[in-house]
């Protein structure tokens, strides 16, 4: 039971995930700060108020309170949020993709593509150019010579 649990901890995309948790959790905080320091204090001085979520305060008999505000804030920080991801890393990520893409289809290798020929590669290419010419000196026929 142990070893089985060993091995899942140990595995490649275990690791990679909480790489990917940690990464997040940084992520999370400078995209927070973006939308925190500078979005919601525009927002909130378009609704002249401190605080978009303290604004559009229903009082219900009873003592209630329906917050309007608070549900728009929400609404406008989640996509804020979106905006921002989108604009500062989806979208430059999305042109280096489509720009490395042209670059493979106009012929220019990647870094990574650019890997050597082995032997073996080499000696397939031989063996296929030898027996195209061979093919083409059947094909032309005997050839006579006065």
């Amino acid at each position: 039971m142990i070893k089985g649990f060993r091995d899942f901890i140990m595995r490649g995309n275990v690791i990679d995930l909480a790489v990917a948790v940690v990464i997040g959790a940084a992520f999370t905080a400078v995209v927070n700060a973006i939308v925190t320091g500078i979005f919601n204090p525009l927002i909130a001085t378009l609704f002249n108020a401190e605080s978009l979520a303290e604004s559009m305060i229903v009082e219900l008999p009873g003592g209630a309170k329906m917050s309007f505000g608070l549900v728009l804030a929400a609404i406008i920080t989640f996509l804020l949020i979106a905006a921002v991801v989108y604009f500062v890393f989806v979208l430059p990520l999305n042109k280096m993709k489509e720009a490395q893409e042209r670059r493979r289809a106009a012929g220019v290798p990647a870094a990574a593509e650019a890997v050597p020929a082995t032997e073996l590669d080499l000696l397939a290419e031989i063996r296929d150019l030898l027996a195209s010419s061979a093919s083409e000196a059947a094909s032309e026929g005997p050839k006579h010579t006065l």
